[in-house]
């Protein structure tokens, strides 16, 4: 339902209207033509000093590719954090795309969320600052918190994309990005938690990478992060989300159990044990060799003597684990020009009329062609399956 034009503040409408015609790639000096004002007229609106006729919106949003409705309802989501990563990454270019695409895809979900009355719960534990001391002995305890809260008690989490949505309600995108960045992570009162993970690293080197950032979710939740590949531990914020990704994904007690189940009556450390460990906890085999050297399983250096004497192969893991080696299917989903979620939460704006093609197209950053296939895509793979009963209320 549209909000009456004289609820909103001017200066919150204005503000719309300059992220709108920003958005647009628009002068103010054009809008003010285009539409038969002065440019005065434009700058007065922006800045809260002259509230916008109704005629007046109804041909800015026109020209601007959104929709009145769009601008004047109050959950509408106006949120940048852009700055806040060029600060952070500085003149790294595949940093700030990333972090780019990740912004886009966030506000995009939040948009069409806010549009078809769909509330994300979020289940977020509390932030915990870095306290004095040594940071990997919080990171311990601070996972193992989380596990309880959650449930796992010492089991695996094999994949970290579904516990931090599904648990969590974080908002997880996987997408392929350039092969230095490993993950992306911001926090936003309006977006919430939202994380981006590279879909062109193996699904073992995301779970990793999810853990880390997990751990600046817990611990510095309100700053920007960007996880380079091999980043090494530059700070205590680092060293902290790195211990919290290994004892998350890798708690002691489940390793040291696990290790004597695989290793019953061997004299040896052999690549099979590897292999078989590291596909149960779902990290990759470098990841699970350190962890055994860290909770004194294995002699330290035993992963540098692997990696002296051939290494552990691919082929040697597809070798032990066969059939046991499935899909990945968030990899497969990365090769969508956006996230399956979002292709729904489209077709349903669209299917209810909420949002016009070109409105759609712009959302998404995408051409109408490709957004066409995408609602095409949706209605016919729903067919039969969208057929049900009306839920209760």
């Amino acid at each position: 339902m549209m909000n009456s034009i004289d609820q909103i503040l001017p200066a919150e409408t204005g503000e719309r209207l300059r992220i709108a015609r920003e958005g647009a790639k628009m002068t103010q000096a054009a809008a003010a033509q285009a539409i038969g004002v002065a440019r005065t007229t434009i700058v007065a609106m922006e800045q809260g000093e002259r509230r916008a006729r109704m005629s007046e919106l109804q041909q800015l949003a026109r020209l601007y590719g959104t929709s009145v409705n769009a601008l004047l309802r109050r959950e509408a989501v106006h949120v940048d954090l852009a700055p806040r990563f060029r600060r952070m990454v500085g003149s790294d270019e595949a940093a700030a795309d990333a972090a780019e695409l990740m912004a886009d895809l966030a506000k995009a979900e939040v948009e069409l969320e806010n549009l078809l009355g769909v509330k994300r719960v979020r289940n977020y534990p509390p932030e915990r600052a870095l306290l004095p001391g040594d940071v990997k002995v919080q990171a311990e305890q601070d996972a193992a918190e989380l596990r309880q809260r959650l449930g796992l008690g010492i089991g695996p989490v094999t994949n970290i994309v579904t516990l931090l949505e599904m648990e969590l309600g974080v908002r997880v995108y996987v997408r392929r990005v350039d092969g230095r960045i490993s993950g992306v992570f911001a926090y936003d009162d309006a977006l919430g938690a939202c994380m981006l993970l590279n879909a062109n690293h193996p699904r073992e080197r995301r779970n990793t990478s999810g853990g880390h950032e997990t751990g600046h979710f817990i611990s510095t939740r309100r700053q920007p992060e960007v996880l380079h590949l091999d980043e090494t531990e530059s700070s205590r914020e680092e060293r902290y989300a790195n211990a919290f990704a290994r004892a998350l994904l890798t708690p002691a007690r489940a390793v040291l159990q696990k290790f004597q189940e695989v290793t019953a009556g061997a004299d040896r450390m052999t690549r099979r044990h590897v292999i078989i460990l590291a596909h149960f906890f779902g990290v990759s085999r470098e990841a699970m060799v350190r962890r055994l050297e860290e909770v004194g399983s294995v002699k330290r250096g035993t992963w540098d003597w692997f990696t002296a004497n051939g290494g552990i192969t691919d082929e040697q893991a597809r070798q032990v684990l066969g059939d046991l080696i499935v899909p990945d299917a968030e990899k497969a989903d990365a090769d969508r020009p956006t996230t399956l979620r979002l292709n729904l939460l489209a077709y349903e704006a669209h299917r209810r009329g909420l949002m016009s093609e070109g409105q759609l197209a712009r959302l998404l950053h995408m051409d109408r062609v490709e957004l066409r296939e995408i609602l095409g895509s949706q209605a016919q793979e729903g067919g039969d399956l969208d057929g049900g009963r009306e839920i209760l209320e």
